[in-house]
């Protein structure tokens, strides 16, 4: 397994395996890696001759910089889970001064409203950032294919949209949440929770399963009502939002009008903020 750290070996190195027809499938990530990456990188492994692994904690996706001072990183451990799936990973870790040669700035994206609620409400520029990472990565890395996972499913609808719109060459594969057996969603963030914050936060996903039962009783707006009286009841949740949206153009939805649907939820559990969300049908 190579572990690369600078643009031009890597672009060497890909440019040689790209030269002899390779396909080249691409996993993003900010390490901390837990099964919900692992998973990608198999899926990966499994549709391409070689797998690029990004391991890059991107500091303009931030909004509060405690958050990205705090943020998980363990790069020993990251390399060594990876090890045990296959020595055909190529990692590419990177500082950032190498991405963004020494000026870290975001760019400027269309995102053509899909960053307008829920975590773009909340988050100010953060998928401008994401979407700034991601593009120097594409034009660099020119995979064939990339995977993103649907926990963060407004995230992988603007990378879709980035995609299409800069006409990046390359295939986006979704790829389904994994989540602990209790129905925890599987992150990063999960590792600053405590065994009995880990539990109460299962309630996330206990609201969207209701979400998904009584869409077709209840209204959107009966639905989010109750989700909020019965979250309400756990001193450890804060909860930030509880969205039912278009799944295609992620516009809340008042009144049932399509066949595809979804719940979205962030909340804070004992001070750490989780997102998720489930298909509704």
């Amino acid at each position: 397994m190579l572990v690369l750290r600078d643009i031009s070996t890597l672009q060497n190195h890909l440019k040689n395996l790209k030269n002899n027809n390779k396909i080249i499938g691409f996993v993003p990530t900010m390490g901390a890696l837990h099964n919900g990456h692992l998973s990608l990188v198999k899926k990966s492994i499994s549709q391409n001759d070689l797998t690029v692994v990004s391991i890059f904690i991107n500091p303009t996706q931030f909004n509060n910089i405690d958050d990205l001072k705090t943020y998980p990183s363990d790069i020993d451990m990251d390399l060594k889970l990876l090890r045990l799936i296959s020595d055909k990973i190529i990692v590419f870790n990177p500082e950032p001064n190498e991405l963004y040669s020494g000026d870290i700035k975001l760019e400027k994206f269309n995102f053509n409203g899909l960053d307008r609620h829920m975590e773009g409400e909340f988050r100010g520029n953060h998928f401008m950032g994401v979407a700034t990472v991601v593009s120097k990565l594409f034009s660099f890395i020119k995979a064939d294919k990339v995977y993103f996972g649907e926990k963060d499913f407004q995230q992988l609808r603007i990378i879709e949209n980035l995609i299409e719109e800069k006409k990046f060459k390359i295939e986006l594969i979704r790829c389904e949440t994994i989540r602990s057996e209790d129905g925890l969603a599987l992150s990063s963030r999960n590792n600053k929770l405590n065994f009995s914050s880990k539990k109460i936060a299962t309630n996330l996903f206990k609201a969207l399963n209701f979400a998904k039962k009584k869409i077709h009783i209840l209204s959107t707006e009966e639905i989010k009502q109750k989700v909020s009286e019965n979250l309400s009841n756990f001193k450890e949740i804060k909860l930030e939002y509880f969205v039912i949206a278009d799944e295609k153009n992620l516009k809340p939805a008042k009144y049932k009008q399509t066949e595809k649907y979804r719940a979205f939820i962030a909340a804070y559990v004992s001070g750490v903020r989780l997102i998720d969300n489930i298909k509704l049908y």
